[in-house]
Parts: C-alpha cells; sequence; structure tokens
C-alpha cells in the first residue's frame, strides 16, 4: 500500500500518522543561516515587530536532527500552529502568547523553562540568537509531560494536474520594508522556487542544503501595531487578496481561513497545492510585492 503525506502530498510507504510539531525560527540577520529549516513541510513568514520576519516552520514529513535558533511565540502564530493540532515549540512569549499557553491553547515547550536542558545554547552566536531544540529530546519530554505524538492529520489539498491558468513569472520580490535584510527573493529554476533573503540564498547552516520549495502563497493580512514593543494585532480571519505561484506561474487569488488553515481560493472555488513543500508570506500589502 501507498500513503501520501498530509502537508506535502508526496507518496510515502508507512501511514503518516506523527503529530505535526511547529518551531518558532527566528529570522533576525544574526541568526542566519538557519538549521533545520529546509526540512519544514511548510513555513508561515510573518512579521513580529519592527521589520523583521519570523518563521512558523511546520514538520511532518521529515524531521531534522535538531532546528533553530528558536525564538519567542506571538497570538497569531499559535493560532496558525493551531490550525494543524501541533505541538508548538518556542523560546520565549509575547505577554498574549503567554496567556493563551498558560491557560491550555496548545502543547509546547518554552525555552524559558528548558535553557540548556531540552533547549540547547551555541556558543558561537549570541543571545537571543542561538537556541537550538533537538528533536529527539523533545519527543522524549513530550512522552514525559503525556503529549500526544501521533494523531491522523486532515491533509492539505493537493491538485497534481491542475491546470495552470496565470501568467509566467519567475522572479519574486517581497519588501518587508526598504532595508536589505528585510528583502525576501524567490527565483524559479524550472522546477522549484529557490529562496533568497537579503540577497544571499536561504541555505541550512550545517548541510549548506537550500530552501526550495513547490509552492509560494503571498497573503494580504491587516496588520496593526498594538504596544510600545511594536508588536502586532494581524487579522487572520478576514480572507483577503494573495498570489498563488506554481509551476512558474502567478495566478492572482483569495485567501480564507478554513479551520485555522491559510488556503487558496479562486472566484470562490478553492485551489490545491501543487504536491511538495508550501511558504506562505503574510503581508502587510500587496503592493511590496514584485514580480516578472
Amino acid at each position: 500500500m501507498s500513503w501520501t503525506f498530509p502537508l506535502t502530498g508526496l507518496a510515502t510507504d508507512h501511514v503518516p500518522n506523527n503529530r505535526v510539531v511547529a518551531v518558532m525560527i527566528n529570522n533576525y540577520p544574526q541568526a542566519r543561516p538557519q538549521t533545520g529549516l529546509y526540512k519544514a513541510d511548510l513555513v508561515y513568514e510573518v512579521l513580529a515587530e519592527g521589520d523583521i520576519t519570523r518563521f512558523l516552520a511546520l514538520y511532518q514529513s521529515e524531521e531534522p536532527e535538531k532546528v533553530g535558533p528558536v525564538r519567542s511565540a506571538r497570538d497569531y502564530f499559535i493560532d496558525l500552529s493551531n490550525g494543524f493540532d501541533a505541538l508548538y515549540i518556542c523560546h520565549g512569549w509575547s505577554p498574549e502568547a503567554q496567556q493563551m499557553l498558560q491557560s491550555g491553547a496548545a502543547d509546547y515547550f518554552n525555552g524559558l523553562f528548558y535553557d540548556g536542558t531540552l533547549f540547547k545554547r551555541d556558543a558561537s552566536r549570541k543571545a537571543p540568537h542561538n537556541s537550538y531544540v533537538s528533536f529527539e529530546n523533545m519527543k522524549k519530554e513530550a512522552e514525559k509531560k503525556g503529549y500526544r505524538l501521533e494523531g491522523e492529520i486532515k491533509p492539505l489539498p493537493f491538485f497534481e494536474n491542475e491546470q495552470m491558468n496565470g501568467q509566467s513569472v519567475h522572479t519574486i520580490d517581497i519588501f518587508y520594508s526598504k532595508q536589505s535584510y528585510a528583502h525576501v527573493r524567490y527565483t524559479y529554476d524550472g522546477d522549484k522556487y529557490i529562496r533568497y533573503s537579503g540577497g544571499v540564498q536561504t541555505v541550512d547552516r550545517e548541510t549548506k542544503t537550500p530552501i526550495a520549495v513547490q509552492n509560494v502563497f503571498v497573503v494580504e493580512m491587516e496588520h496593526k501595531v498594538v504596544d510600545n514593543e511594536g508588536r502586532r494585532d494581524i487579522n487572520l480571519t478576514s480572507g483577503g487578496k494573495a498570489y498563488l505561484f506554481q509551476k512558474g506561474t502567478m495566478q492572482q487569488v483569495e485567501w480564507k481561513n478554513v479551520d485555522g488553515r491559510i488556503l487558496p481560493y479562486k472566484d470562490g472555488i478553492p485551489l490545491g497545492f501543487v504536491p511538495g513543500k508550501i511558504w506562505i508570506n503574510v503581508v502587510p500589502t500587496l503592493n511590496e510585492v514584485h514580480y516578472e
């Protein structure tokens, strides 16, 4: 028999029932290159404070040996993680995220309480850009805590032979600010989208494996700064405009929140992802997204 992984749509020879693990990964320039990010099935890239994005990396089909640097929680990242009933991994939290997690919003591990044990510091980098977690240790601790590590996962929609009705696009530029470190680029190589950040290709720190994905979904969401620290409230629920990039084409689409998941629609009809990895870039406005 054969099965498919629920978050990539790719074939597997075993029942893919391990629980999704969601890790908050730092994208501050001093945190680059990251570790284990390339093995994520799906990554949400969203602004935290200022013009620095943070990654919510969802792991199900592959597990890195270690992942990081791990960074602090925000309430909207917890909501996105809960769309996949994931075990949530962070190091630190905002007041809103603390309230959510301590009130039972998700199973979680926070490096504030496991610093030096479950979470290890890398002496070659400065805090808070040097906290890493190993999947093996995380799973052992999950068993101790009684956290579930298996379960059925509702699959994302994948259309293997979907007709691409968009325009041909091979370069995508996303400007989270005018600063070069906040510039994201994807280039299509005829098979996958290769990611760059601040003009540097995004690769794994240890293996040099590049980030290469089959789907880039750029969604416009309302952002509001809500405190003196620059923290944001991001509207994950209203739906709105989006661009979907697949197989070298771009479609102007909409996004909808379906049971906590951000999914593409066109004229009210659900679209599918191409089997493979997915990167979802959340932006305050599509005006800062350029393509050619």
